[in-house]
Formats: C-alpha cells, structure tokens, sequence
C-alpha cells in the first residue's frame, strides 16, 4: 500500500491542516478556515479509518473491487487509480462505529469545505470553530493521540473553544485575545532579536491609563470618553472608548464600549467582550472622575472611526 495512505501519513497531514486552519481564523479568512478545517478533519477520519482496517478507506461503487485488493496488498495500481472514500462516507462509517456523534455544525463545515472553491463563505464558517476543535478531540482521544501534538501552539486556544464552564462571549473573546497574540508574535518572525520588547516599551502605558480620558462634548453634555489602557493580548497600547451612564455633567460612571489594539490588531466591540477580556474599566482611573474636569474636548465630528 501507498505510504500516503498509511495512518502516519493521513495524521501528519490532518496535523498540518488544522494548524492552517487556526491561523486562517486568527486572520479572520474564514473561507480559507472552512478549507483547510475540512481537510485536516478528513485526515484525521481516514486515519482512524486505516487504524482500524485499510480496507476501511475503500469507497463501495460500481462493485470495483481494485481498491480493496490494492489496499490488502494484493494489487497493483497506478498513482492515478487510486481513490479513497469521500469526507462525508468516512465521517458516517466512524458515527456508525459509534467513534463519533452526529453534529450539524461538522456537516456544515465539510460543506462549507466542499463549496469553498466556488462561493464566499465568509462569516459563515467563524462559528464552527468550537465543532472542529470538539470533534477532533473526540477521534485524538480515541487514537490515543496527545491534544497538544496534534495543535501546536494552538492548543491553549482549541481548550478554550471546547470548554463548557465558559459562556459563548467568554470562550470567543478569549479565543480572540489568544489569536491576537500568535498573530503579533508572528510579526517579529525574522527580526532581530528584542525588536518585539523595544516595539512594546514605546507602546505600553505607563501605569493604568496613559492618555486622557479626552471627552467628546455635546454642548456641556458629555457623550463619550477616549482613553488607552494595557492591551489585554499584547500589553501594548490599547484605544479604548467609553460612554457615560447618562449625559449628566454630574454623573460619574462609566460604560466601557469599544477596544481596539493597533499593535495586535485585537478589537472588542461590546461592553460583554470588554468585561470578558478581564480588563479592569473602574481600577484603571475611569471611575470617580469629574465630567466637569476632562480635557481636552473634541467636537462630534472628530468621533467617527473611534
């Protein structure tokens, strides 16, 4: 038989897939994360396939029986007619074999796969995230087969998506919060060594709050506040942007709305994500400020793209 079609094979290259695919939806390119998620968990069927029995892989069509007797090693064949069994007949031999649970949304990313070449997949695929991960955990587990061999440095980050201790906004804004943090390291790929700490010291905060907060005045009503706090995934300059509980001149408190990062490219935009990310809004010098006393002001027009 084909080396390619051992089970070394089909698990080396799942492994390198699912790496692909977490570094497509670090990246926000969902389309090429359907692709590559569908490759590497394809892999990894056929590899528990072939584990048990090569003769597994074989696809029942036309009655043929080439295949089954090329992988037994009783045939001959050419590169070129060789054929295996598709993702989806794999995935149902292994729910059959009760290895794996039926799953919708594992349906939906071999499709989403299956189509990738010829529509837009877009958001569509930034969901399934959490199905890959738990799936694939399932036929590691059963392999026998390490979690963090398999993920590489990702392995942090697929815990996270399958943790069920976590609510949804949790587990996502940590995700993303992880992914901010390979996708900066991986700027500094090539680059002489402390250009990472020397970019970092020009952009961390000194202390809690580093600018502000400027107020953007409505008239005397105050409408939002700008301030930058440590980055929750690189600790490098964070804008952040928050709204007072209402307009009152008198009114103290604050609502933390939207957080973007120029250095890891981290953005939270609602207040769940921001209290999610773990970022202290009221110890970092927001609360018990007087509205009366923020400056400078800008004018509304300046609050665009914020």
């Amino acid at each position: 038989m084909d080396d390619s079609l051992s089970f070394e094979s089909f698990l080396k290259g799942a492994r390198t897939a699912a790496q692909k695919a977490m570094d497509d939806h670090a990246r926000g390119e969902y389309d090429e994360f359907a692709l590559h998620g569908g490759v590497a968990f394809e892999r990894l069927v056929k590899a528990v396939l072939v584990s048990k029995n090569p003769a597994y892989l074989v696809e029942m069509r036309n009655g043929n029986s080439d295949m089954l007797l090329y992988l037994c090693g009783d045939l001959e064949l050419k590169a070129d007619k060789v054929r295996t069994v598709g993702a989806n007949e794999a995935i149902k031999r292994l729910r059959r074999m009760k290895v794996l649970p039926e799953d919708a949304q594992l349906d939906q990313l071999i499709e989403l796969r299956n189509g990738t070449a010829h529509t837009t997949v877009g958001d569509e695929a930034r969901i399934l995230l959490p199905a890959l991960a738990e799936n694939v955990e399932a036929l590691l587990n059963h392999l026998c087969q390490p979690l963090g061999a398999f993920w590489g440095r990702w392995t942090s980050a697929v815990k996270v998506a399958v943790d069920k201790q976590r609510d949804e906004i949790q587990r996502d804004v940590e995700i993303r919060i992880k992914q901010a943090q390979h996708l900066f390291e991986d700027r500094f790929k090539g680059l002489p060594r402390g250009a990472k700490e020397r970019v970092l010291k020009r952009a961390r905060p000194k202390g809690d709050l580093l600018l502000g907060p400027i107020a953007i005045k409505a008239g005397d009503a105050v409408m939002a506040l700008i301030g930058t706090l440590p980055c929750p995934a690189c600790a490098g300059q964070a804008q952040i942007k928050l709204t007072p509980k209402t307009a009152s001149p008198d009114e103290d408190i604050v609502i933390p709305q939207s957080l973007r990062c120029p250095l890891c490219a981290l953005e939270l935009s609602t207040p769940e994500e921001i209290r999610a990310s773990g970022l202290n809004i009221q110890g970092a010098g927001f609360s018990n400020l007087s509205m009366q006393s923020l400056t400078p002001t800008m004018e509304l027009r300046h609050l665009d793209g914020l």
